[in-house]
């Protein structure tokens, strides 16, 4: 039975931006989003207690965390729960992308992501691939989420460490790295390399958003990967 591809979304936590790779995949395989809430601030404990509830029981599946979901999908397959067969990672980490940037987890509930101008989320995300319908992609998937569940999930970033979740993973996991990522260095993707045995980093020219700016690519490499592990 070929296994269905279950989907853990980035920041925004809506789903809504993983329509370029649905409409790519265009049914060829079976798949769900795991949406978190948009009104009530969680930590990453209580957002995982969401996914895992979301796991199917009847088939095999495959887990992909998009950036902010990498640490939850780590925990996740650490545990081996049934029917998992592989693990991809998206623009993801096991702990603080950016350690310096530790300091301002304090100050997040002070400071409203919203305050931030459009121009510099369009740069950190989308770089020079940004384009008229990926802007408002962006801008309304962002606009139904509270600055109270961004600040916390901002928060939980800075704070995070699964290093020694990632030592228990066993299933083949696949990294699909962004050469022109200006939020995940280079750096996160190798040093998930030390950690987990089977795992592989595949290179795609794109942006943060890497799933959105290039969805073709990066959902060849999906069917091919959950093929290898069916």
């Amino acid at each position: 039975m070929t296994p269905s591809l279950v989907l853990l979304p980035g920041l925004n936590g809506t789903g809504d931006l993983f329509a370029p790779v649905l409409a790519q995949l265009d049914g060829r395989l079976l798949s769900s989003i795991v949406v978190y809430p948009s009104a009530e601030p969680l930590d990453y404990p209580a957002h995982e207690s969401i996914v895992r509830a979301a796991l199917p029981t009847d088939r095999p599946f495959v887990l992909l965390g998009e950036s902010f979901s990498g640490p939850i999908a780590i925990r996740i397959a650490a545990s081996a729960p049934a029917g998992l067969r592989g693990l991809i990672l998206c623009a993801s980490f096991v702990r603080c992308p950016r350690p310096s940037l530790r300091v301002l987890a304090r100050l997040t509930r002070f400071v409203s992501p919203r305050a931030r101008p459009t121009w510099l989320t369009d740069f950190l995300l989308l770089g020079s691939y940004a384009t008229p319908d990926l802007r408002r992609m962006l801008r309304q998937s962002l606009a139904g989420v509270s600055d109270a569940v961004m600040q916390s999930r901002v928060t939980s970033i800075l704070n995070v460490d699964v290093s020694r979740d990632a030592r228990e993973v066993r299933v083949p996991t696949l990294y699909l790295r962004a050469r022109f990522d200006r939020l995940v260095p280079a750096r996160c993707a190798t040093a998930i390399a030390r950690l987990v045995p089977s795992y592989r980093i595949l290179d795609i020219n794109a942006p943060h958003a890497l799933l959105q700016a290039a969805p073709a690519i990066a959902t060849g490499a999906i069917e091919a990967f959950v093929a290898s592990v069916a």
